[in-house]
């Protein structure tokens, strides 16, 4: 949200600089993201002065240059070389000096320096209004009225005023703080001063006609609805001042109708709607809701179909409006419009939200509505946009203001205790600084008994319902900064003897940050079309957008998007993982998992002159994994195939029957989702299964062995469906004291095997911690392992 410093003066009489407000604004909750300067006129017609032209004289040496001396009042006149054909004695101008530079309305900037122009010397410039950013008139030079003063400089002639524009972060809960107003109240609060309301008591009611008929058929979307209209309006171009103040802010001025509503909105954050009243059918207007399946055209054109639940404004005959959202395209105001019906209206919050969320359409109406405004105020702010109308486009106000307000809201009644004040901030801070903080606050105290005070709280702060929510406004407005730190904090510590998983995830993230991996973190929102089980998902009531209008079910696409991301911008070898979560529904609840995603693509090392860069493959995700697992001292895990349709191949590791990690090459229908080009492989931890391996581990200390370790190597053929996951299992299960290790060395496919098999090329680490092994015990110890290759696999041993 953008707030104009030179705005906020309106309402309140300060001295503070815009980075004093800065800091204010911050310190109590209304945190400013951005202090920027906006000049209405580019540059601000800085270096610019206001000067006579004593001597006009042609130059000796062009017949279109005029050698001029010119007056602002320094030492000694100006020698100007001009070129304007409008040039004369006694002239007021506007003179660009030596070291300025200017600003035209079309070009670059160019900066004024002290030339010769064939042959004379020039000491400055003689401008033409487009040459300074003040119009586009390049006919001459730009001649001001006899009475302009010479010396002064030109941003003070024509009344240029910088402005300063606060980015506000406005947190939802502040809705009263969503317009200049609300802000100028919080600093008026702050520095316990008062602030002032726009005039509007020449605001006089016409009652020479009726006001429109209005009937609003549900007054619980609709509590309070506002109406006045005005006749013999002249839509056209608003006023420099006002399109310099909706500029500021980053709202583009449309038309002075239009933009006298949008300045009232920004001022006192009431939204407000302007009809073309010659464009309203059956000289009535009707609040009501939709008719399911209704169409309406909005004013962007397009061709929306209504909901039930929508609250429209209508005349006889049609919808004119999406109510508190969007206007119609055929009610709206245009340069043929003469009658205008202005509506200042309070709707339910949640109805204007469900409409827009239900419709896609955010505006600046939609954006206070959804979060509340202020049911008080809507006849003020009808006033003052009537008002603005008049003053700008013209025309009266024709009819008395129409206001049905059925069941007025009460402001909140709260107790607030002193006591509780001071216990829940933490300081003792004098009692009749609580008392002044609220009322200033705007909060009216009704009563004071025993320590305690019965407050109203005014209906526009829709956060402020409870005791606690007031402590909280006291605080804010006493300060953060006021908070004193102690000294000493004291704690009670609890130990567990469980790994902390804080500590074992902070272990993992080095490892991979070691072995060259950056870490990721992405939305935990996705879209339908990444979910593996639609009928698990986890969908959003009210989605922000239909890529994301679910929770994630697996990291997987999280970190696809993030490699198809790097690859468009020409970064093909990466190297991510991400500790996140997967979301389910779980019976009534749901189930949340954590994570840890592994993924790799590209080459394994960079170009270099003395190496071949390789590609990643399988193994390079193996051995990533391998590595976690052997970091955690997890062991004793089964190998089987990879679950799921992610993968075109890979393997998973179980423990007790539970998958404990996943990884293997990446799917091209997967890949194609995400448009990813390159050929990916991941893993993906289950990390709760992951630390419970880690708390059923014990770790005891083994001497280091004093005996040999002996190798042996077996060449098996097996079936082409035989792992060595499977060979693994058999040799561990056959010889469980003195087999220390075994791994495949080689694997050999081709056309000199038989069909349907292939050969693995095995070493196996033998040795006894208590003595020497000889031959006959070696080679009891392979008979054995053949036996039950052969056995159970139908391997043969190759000679």
């Amino acid at each position: 949200m953008k707030i104009s410093y030179n705005w906020l003066k309106d309402f309140i009489q300060t001295d503070k600089t815009p980075a004093e407000l800065s800091a204010i604004l911050t310190d109590i909750g209304l945190e400013v993201e951005a202090l920027e300067v906006v000049q209405p006129i580019p540059g601000g017609l800085e270096g610019l002065v206001i000067g006579e032209v004593k001597t006009c004289e042609q130059h000796p040496n062009a017949d279109r240059l005029r050698v001029t001396t010119v007056d602002i009042k320094g030492e000694v006149p100006l020698h100007i070389v001009c070129g304007a054909p409008n040039v004369a004695v006694g002239q007021r101008v506007v003179v660009a000096t030596v070291g300025t530079t200017v600003y035209p309305t079309a070009g670059e900037p160019f900066k004024i320096n002290k030339s010769k122009i064939r042959g004379e010397i020039s000491e400055g410039m003689i401008c033409a209004e487009d040459e300074i950013g003040l119009g586009s008139s390049h006919e001459g030079i730009m001649v001001l009225p006899n009475d302009a003063p010479i010396g002064v400089p030109a941003s003070v002639y024509f009344a240029v005023q910088d402005d300063y524009v606060f980015e506000i972060g406005l947190t939802p809960n502040r809705a009263d703080a969503a317009s200049h107003l609300g802000v100028a109240r919080d600093i008026a609060a702050f520095l316990r001063e008062g602030y002032h309301l726009p005039d509007v008591s020449a605001f006089a009611e016409d009652h020479s006609a009726e006001a429109l008929p209005v009937v609003v058929e549900d007054s619980s979307v609709c509590p309070r609805y506002s109406t006045v209209s005005i006749s013999g309006v002249q839509v056209g171009e608003s006023p420099q001042w006002l399109k310099d103040r909706l500029q500021a802010i980053g709202v583009r001025p449309i038309n002075n109708v239009v933009d006298a509503t949008n300045y009232v909105l920004h001022e006192l954050g009431q939204p407000l709607h302007a009809f073309d009243a010659g464009k309203l059918s059956g000289n009535k207007v009707i609040v009501r809701r939709a008719k399911a399946g209704e169409s309406f055209v909005t004013l962007d054109g397009i061709t929306r179909t209504l909901h039930a639940e929508d609250l429209m404004i209508c005349d006889a005959d049609k919808p004119l409006c999406i109510a508190g959202v969007f206007g119609g395209i055929h009610s709206g105001v245009t340069e043929s419009t003469t009658q205008v019906f202005l509506e200042s209206a309070y709707f339910d919050a949640v109805s204007v939200r469900k409409t827009s969320k239900r419709h896609g359409l955010k505006t600046d109406a939609s954006f206070r509505f959804e979060r509340g405004t202020d049911p008080d105020i809507t006849v003020f702010a009808l006033k003052r946009a009537a008002l603005l109308i008049t003053e700008i486009a013209g025309g009266r106000i024709s009819t008395p203001i129409s206001d049905i307000y059925p069941t007025p809201i009460p402001p909140f009644a709260v107790d607030v205790r002193y006591a509780q004040v001071q216990r829940l901030i933490g300081k003792a801070i004098p009692e009749t600084t609580i008392k002044a903080i609220i009322e200033a606050l705007g909060i009216t105290v009704r009563n004071e008994a025993a320590g305690v005070l019965t407050v109203e709280v005014p209906p526009y702060k829709v956060d402020v319902t409870r005791e606690v929510d007031i402590i909280e406004e006291v605080l804010r407005i006493y300060g953060y900064n006021n908070i004193e730190i102690k000294r000493q904090i004291k704690a009670s510590l609890n130990t567990s003897l469980k790994p902390d998983k804080e500590v074992v995830q902070n272990q993992i993230a080095d490892l991979l940050i070691g072995n060259g991996y950056r870490e990721i973190l992405a939305n935990s929102l996705t879209k339908m079309d990444y979910v593996d089980d639609p009928a698990t998902a986890v969908r959003l009531l009210n989605p922000l957008s239909t890529d994301l209008d679910c929770m994630r079910q697996n990291l997987l696409f999280s970190a696809l998007e993030a490699i198809a991301y790097n690859e468009k911008r020409k970064l093909s070898d990466l190297k991510l993982f991400e500790f996140g979560h997967s979301y389910h529904t779980a019976g009534d609840g749901y189930a949340e998992t954590p994570r840890l995603a592994l993924a790799i693509t590209g080459k394994l090392l960079p170009e270099q002159w003395n190496q071949v860069a390789k590609p990643v493959s399988f193994y390079h995700i193996k051995a990533s994994v391998d590595g976690i697992l052997k970091r955690l001292n997890i062991s004793g895990l089964q190998v089987v195939d990879a679950p799921g349709a992610h993968y075109q191949y890979g393997l998973a590791y179980e423990r007790g029957g539970k998958v404990i990690v996943s990884f293997g090459a990446v799917s091209q229908t997967d890949l194609r989702k995400a448009d990813v080009g390159g050929e990916v492989f991941y893993a993906e931890f289950d990390w709760g299964q992951v630390l419970k391996a880690i708390r059923k581990n014990k770790i005891t200390y083994r001497e280091v062995s004093k005996f040999p370790a002996v190798r042996r190597d077996l060449s098996l053929l097996v079936d082409e469906d035989v792992t060595f996951g499977v060979l693994k299992n058999i040799a561990e299960k056959t010889e469980r004291k003195l087999l220390k290790s075994m791994n495949v060395f080689d694997v050999y496919k081709g056309d000199k095997l038989p069909a349907g098999k292939k050969s693995y090329a095995l070493h196996f680490i033998l040795q006894d911690e208590e003595k020497t092994l000889n031959d006959k015990q070696i080679d009891a110890i392979v008979k054995k392992l053949i036996y039950n290759f052969e056995k159970e696999t139908g391997a043969e041993v190759r000679k």
